[in-house]
């Protein structure tokens, strides 16, 4: 079977797992002979499939995510290493880091709240060429994953990754303060009905937040003032139904709002100011 029969195969196969069955199987096939996607396409249709393909297409066909097989994400034309400690880079999140861009472009100090894979700061880093930036991660293994992005982008030099947990007292006591917080905290409401992919292979942790997924945000709400400069900006990444709720959790601690869309046009972000 050369590589082009086999895609062919192996999309048919995924069909009933991912609605992107054929990329899949491409970016599996690319994997497993060691080449890009673009050059496996336009170099080695005719190719003999290797032996490590079957068992990536089966692993896909159990709804581990692409991200996992492979070890990296593509985000913001950037590649992040990925593992099972930390959430997935998805598309929707590009939103939050341009809303961040439009809203503090002469941010010099930012802070992550969260930081998990570091995509969102790691991204804002790359963009801001003299900003530097502060990852606050209570799971020591998530900050592993964010310290080797650092290494990887060169920008290891102006990111800080560091423990920390927002719901402990005293954790930001000697962090200063910041032009620019950003965070994507767990909002997902406690037995929600997630997609396998998602359910079975991300960390709950960096999930779930509560019977409304709300409870992160009231935790970190109120803190958010003495952590921002005068004229701050705090970007929170959103669930698509919760704007109105995330507004007047932001507005009852005296800040205005404005929602952003992602390209679907979904709610995606609130940015707050003073």
């Amino acid at each position: 079977m050369t590589v082009a029969e086999a895609l062919r195969a192996a999309a048919a196969r995924l069909a009933t797992t991912s609605d992107t069955a054929r990329l899949d199987a491409e970016l599996l096939m690319a994997h497993a002979l060691g080449v890009s996607r673009s050059d496996m396409l336009l170099r080695h249709p005719a190719d003999s499939v290797p032996e490590a393909f079957a068992p990536l297409i089966m692993r896909r066909a159990a709804h581990e995510p692409i991200a996992h097989i492979i070890g990296h994400q593509e985000f913001y034309g950037r590649e992040f290493i990925v593992t099972p400690d930390v959430l997935i880079p998805r598309a929707d999140s590009e939103s939050v880091v341009e809303a961040a861009l439009a809203a503090a472009p002469r941010a010099q100090r930012v802070l992550d709240l969260g930081t998990g894979s570091g995509a969102l700061m790691l991204t804002l880093l790359a963009e801001m060429p003299m900003t530097t930036g502060v990852g606050v991660e209570r799971s020591g293994k998530a900050r592993v994953v964010a310290q080797n992005n650092a290494a990887s982008l060169g920008l290891a030099g102006r990111a800080e990754i560091r423990a920390g947990d927002w719901t402990a007292r005293g954790w930001a006591d000697d962090l200063g303060t910041f032009d620019l917080v950003i965070a994507n905290p767990p909002y997902v409401e406690t037995g929600a009905d997630l997609a396998p992919d998602v359910r079975d292979f991300e960390p709950a942790e960096a999930l779930f937040a509560g019977a409304e997924g709300l409870d992160d945000y009231r935790i970190i709400a109120p803190q958010l003032p003495g952590l921002l400069t005068d004229q701050g900006i705090a970007v929170l990444e959103i669930g698509a139904s919760q704007g109105d709720a995330v507004t007047k959790i932001a507005e009852d601690q005296g800040f205005a709002t404005q929602i952003v869309k992602d390209l679907a046009g979904r709610d995606r972000a609130v940015v707050l100011r003073h």
